[in-house]
């Protein structure tokens, strides 16, 4: 297994008090319980390139195009 790497994050003081809290009711550290909320939105990215990759070929819009087509739809 690797070793771990240390980082330095900031957190907002309501954050870093909830996190706290949570990491105590669950008998978790706090960065094994960032370690986890990092991996998950890391997965979400992932899964979110997959799918831009199996849709690609699809016609491409320019943001022109796309301010038209609001409007036209009375969306804007």
């Amino acid at each position: 297994m690797e070793t771990s790497k240390r980082a330095t994050v900031y957190f907002d003081p309501q954050i870093h008090r909830a996190l706290r809290l949570k990491a105590a009711a669950t008998e978790r550290s706090v960065s094994e319980l960032v370690n986890e909320a990092v991996g998950l939105a890391l997965g979400e990215d992932a899964e979110d390139l997959e799918a831009f990759a199996q849709r690609g070929g699809g016609p491409l819009l320019s943001f022109d195009e796309v301010v038209q087509d609001l409007r036209r739809r009375g969306r804007i």
